[in-house]
């Protein structure tokens, strides 16, 4: 007896295919605004690179300094001023990138908040994504943008903001455009071999990025709490929870990390396309 023949994927409605469409060139758009803007200011080419840096204060690249000096290691020496040992032609740019959240800042919220009706789309089968995976993604860069850098002045005027909304920006234009013609079926093998080959330098840059900024947030009275620091009030329950996920954020890395390598082996291997497989957009 022949096999049952397999059963034909079921196309997307014509309707909710063209509002997937708006979707990614509005979240497209949106992104690559978003990076020509930065690049712009980190580039003196706007008003905004003239921004006066905040009032001095902790950034995450001196939060990172202080994690140092907690490790017992001699040839560890944090500085004291990161700037002051940079070459000169190199400091002006390190000085806009502590003041690229006034160019972008509030930009960024909304466009990263707009990310939302991703998880929706998984929710109502429209896109054929794992729904924890995309929860988890949203939610960690909304607890970035609405949790840390909203919450703490320190975080807004450091430069590690700077790399992390710079990774996050080219990952998002070349993922959402691969994501617009996959959905309008004209695949782009260009964009494919960029969507699984940039993540070996856009993940560890956006992922270690946020665990600086988060570390930032925590209390500078004591690095690494211990009983004193829950005594005096030094760190309150959320100052655990940060540093809780300062912690998670390492391995969790790691694990995307691999899983990246593993599909881009797979992906490229066959070279597949998500256009193939019915549309996706996150």
């Amino acid at each position: 007896m022949a096999p049952p023949a397999a059963r034909p994927k079921k196309a997307t409605p014509a309707p909710i295919r063209y509002y997937l469409v708006v979707f990614n060139v509005v979240s497209l758009l949106g992104w690559a605004y978003l990076l020509v803007t930065l690049l712009a200011h980190l580039l003196a080419l706007s008003p905004s690179a003239s921004t006066p840096p905040l009032r001095t204060q902790t950034t995450a690249s001196s939060a990172l300094a202080r994690l140092l000096q907690t490790i017992p290691l001699p040839f560890l020496t944090a500085a004291k001023t990161f700037d002051a040992r940079l070459p000169p032609a190199v400091r002006p740019f390190y000085r806009r990138a502590t003041t690229a959240y006034a160019a972008v800042g509030t930009q960024t919220a909304a466009v990263q908040t707009l990310a939302v009706l991703e998880v929706v789309h998984v929710l109502l089968g429209w896109v054929k994504s794992s729904l924890p995976t995309t929860a988890a993604q949203v939610a960690s860069r909304l607890f970035l943008v609405w949790g840390i850098v909203e919450q703490f002045a320190l975080v807004r005027s450091s430069p590690i903001y700077t790399t992390m909304l710079l990774s996050w920006c080219l990952t998002e234009v070349i993922r959402y455009s691969f994501y617009v013609l996959s959905l309008l079926e004209r695949p782009s093998p260009l964009l494919l071999w960029l969507r699984y080959t940039t993540f070996y330098v856009l993940y560890p840059t956006g992922a270690s990025s946020e665990a600086l900024l988060i570390y930032a947030a925590l209390p500078s009275s004591s690095p690494i709490p211990g009983w004193r620091s829950w005594i005096d009030g030094m760190w309150t329950v959320t100052d655990y929870g940060r540093g809780a996920l300062f912690l998670i954020w390492w391995p969790g890395l790691y694990v995307l990390y691999t899983h990246m390598m593993v599909q881009r082996r797979k992906v490229l291997a066959k070279g597949t396309t998500l256009a193939s497989k019915g549309p996706k957009t996150n």
